[in-house]
């Protein structure tokens, strides 16, 4: 049941990644820096996420951290939370949009390589076709022929790698810890380092907004945000890193269908392989097993 929860949390990620990517872009144009963007974002999470801390009592349980804990938290922010987001815009901002997806969504291939060392999670052989399947799939959305492979787009592989380590780490730290004190402190040391980063860069002047659409898209983004870390770290903490990160490539079609651009062949291979690897298929054929058992009984 557990399990069934992560990977349903999982699909909610996805669903708010997709969203969040096509409404990113509106957003990050009322800003003449991605770095100062990708700051101001974050720290509306954190706003968000700091409210529901206090809403929900538990600010406190924070005090109870360990200083060892306190070190991973830090980790988490700093790996997952600021290095990557800097690397990512930057590149997302001297590369293709086509090129850009296809690096990034990636993550899954690195996240099962790395889940199978350090977190000893079992990949059947069939979950291992869903990953190829899901590769497949990815591939031929970012379309072949318009592929290219450069410097921004290394800088996009370094962030996706920086994720990947991240997510490993974070579901070692989410045996002991909530979802929440984990998504808290990804955003919050996330943003501090962001922080330092901009006033060694000059760019904190930047930070000022200008007008009540800079406002408006900049909270809308960060509400985004919110729902994102809020959703996948409750998800990594119930199912394995393997699965719940494959379901996030759905994000790329929601992307595509939002941007009015449908691709058959490429989605249907992601939807076919996210089932492969969640073994919905399996429990699909179970329940019409149990149907038909219980026809035969009426009968």
């Amino acid at each position: 049941m557990n399990k069934n929860k992560g990977v349903f949390l999982a699909f909610l990620t996805a669903i708010i990644s997709g969203f969040a990517v096509f409404f990113n872009k509106f957003a990050m144009s009322f800003w003449t820096n991605s770095s100062v963007f990708t700051t101001a974002k974050n720290l509306i999470a954190v706003l968000f996420l700091v409210s529901l801390l206090l809403l929900l009592g538990k600010i406190k349980d924070l005090k109870k951290l360990s200083k060892k804990q306190w070190f991973q938290l830090i980790v988490i922010g700093f790996v997952g939370g600021s290095i990557p987001f800097l690397l990512f815009f930057k590149g997302l901002s001297l590369s293709s949009s086509i090129s850009a997806t296809f690096v990034h969504k990636t993550l899954f291939v690195w996240v099962a390589l790395m889940a199978v060392f350090f977190l000893k999670e079992k990949i059947s052989s069939l979950q291992f076709l869903a990953i190829g399947v899901l590769f497949a799939g990815v591939y031929l959305f970012a379309d072949p022929f318009r592929l290219h492979l450069g410097y921004a787009e290394l800088l996009i592989f370094l962030a996706t790698l920086l994720w990947a380590i991240e997510n490993v780490i974070a579901k070692k730290i989410l045996k002991d810890l909530s979802s929440l004190t984990v998504a808290w402190a990804r955003m919050f040391f996330g943003s501090m380092f962001l922080l330092a980063f901009l006033v060694f860069s000059g760019g904190m002047g930047a930070l000022a907004v200008s007008s009540w659409s800079q406002i408006g898209w900049l909270f809308f983004s960060g509400l985004l945000l919110f729902g994102y870390v809020i959703t996948w770290y409750s998800a990594l903490k119930r199912a394995p890193a393997t699965v719940v990160t494959s379901i996030l490539v759905l994000a790329v079609p929601i992307t595509a269908l939002l941007n009015n651009k449908v691709l058959i062949l490429p989605t249907a291979l992601m939807v076919f392989g996210v089932f492969l690897i969640c073994g919905l298929f399996k429990k699909l054929k179970i329940i019409n097993s149990f149907k038909i058992k219980n026809l035969k009984l009426k009968i």
